[in-house]
């Protein structure tokens, strides 16, 4: 694994020439975030060497290097799920290149199914903690201490204080924002009812099928990390029989602008 991000690191730092402070993971139906970025580098990801390919309806597939202001960005229009088939290595893979790349501090998005009653479909929810029940764990094997301890502290996977800002912008712009804990289960299935009241009854508000093993690895390394997530189904008998990943998308592109504006100034102010 060190030699392949040595590898990739390598190469698109001869492509780029970048050292980006922030790296952005644009979840299903957030992609025109990289609209709010002045774009120099982008590169497919089906040339940089030992990445992935995404294969999901809404992720584009590319690296994108840019600014923000006076703020150094790479983006990853596109993420990579263990529902895929790939192995968990292999989607947090981008999050390993980052760090080397130089990035200090990660933002990962996604859209996920409510089960908080205080939320509806197009809320934004500040991930604050998350519960992993998928079947694979990104750090099994032997470790490499190159990038991290063995036993990782995960008391605080999402930044206290990149939280704490987020909602004093949310205030000032007048997005209205929740907070929320997020479970990670494996998909690609929609959850069933029972398992939406499983989510509720482990104490968790939404549920997906991303953002937990990228947050572990981000962690491992020590990259600063706060994490969004749009509602674009509530998981109750009401909604829960028409959903489809076209919805999803739907829902997330309603509330898009309220995620970019949200990401771009916590990138600007913090």
């Amino acid at each position: 694994m060190w030699e392949k991000v040595q590898q990739t690191v390598q190469y698109i730092k001869e492509k780029t020439g970048y050292t980006p402070e922030y790296g952005v993971i644009l979840g299903s139906g957030l992609g025109g975030f990289t609209e709010d970025i002045s774009i120099e580098h982008t590169l497919p990801y089906n040339e940089i060497p030992n990445f992935p390919v995404s294969t999901v309806e809404g992720h584009k597939g590319a690296l994108v290097f840019g600014t923000i202001g006076d703020k150094k960005v790479v983006a990853m229009q596109g993420r990579f799920h263990y529902y895929e088939g790939y192995s968990m290595q292999e989607v947090t893979f981008p999050v390993r290149v980052m760090k080397y790349l130089g990035v200090e501090k990660l933002i990962v998005s996604n859209a996920s199914g409510g089960v908080n009653r205080d939320y509806h479909v197009g809320s934004v929810v500040i991930i604050k903690d998350h519960v992993n029940l998928m079947p694979e764990h990104p750090l099994r094997g032997k470790n490499d201490p190159r990038f991290g301890p063995r036993f990782v502290n995960m008391s605080e996977p999402y930044s206290h204080a990149m939280m704490h800002k987020a909602k004093e912008i949310a205030y000032e712009l007048e997005i209205d924002v929740k907070d929320g804990v997020y479970l990670g289960l494996q998909g690609p299935t929609f959850e069933t009812l029972a398992e939406y009241r499983m989510v509720k009854a482990l104490g968790c508000d939404c549920v997906g099928m991303s953002t937990v093993p990228e947050v572990i690895v981000a962690r491992h390394m020590e990259l600063e990390t706060f994490g969004v997530s749009v509602i674009t189904d509530m998981g109750n008998e009401e909604s829960i029989g028409t959903i489809t990943h076209q919805e999803v998308l739907e829902a997330a592109k309603k509330a898009e602008p309220l995620v970019r504006k949200l990401i771009r100034e916590l990138i600007l102010r913090y």
